[in-house]
């Protein structure tokens, strides 16, 4: 599922700034949607609960931009604006 991919990716680097910086864990993170990325913010958040179970990133709050633009460069992205962490 693509969505599932999108989310591992962004745990993926949310783990590795949390490890990076040598924090305990993400407090919080904030992506923004592509116009075109096919996925709407709440459908986002589910798959986004879901999948931090477990990880540094659980519990932490979700901030979720959503462009208007389909001719944006990056309209069919999800891109990690910034990440919160707790060291």
């Amino acid at each position: 599922m693509h969505e599932t991919g999108l989310i591992h990716n962004l745990i993926h680097r949310l783990e590795a700034a949390a490890r990076d910086a040598g924090a305990e864990r993400v407090s919080g993170a904030t992506v923004w949607l592509g116009a075109l990325s096919q996925m709407s913010p709440e459908h986002f958040r589910e798959h986004f609960d879901a999948e931090v179970r477990g990880t540094v990133a659980e519990g932490a709050t979700l901030t979720i931009e959503v462009s208007d633009d389909p001719a944006a460069s990056d309209a069919l992205s999800v891109v990690l604006r910034s990440v919160e962490l707790e060291v």
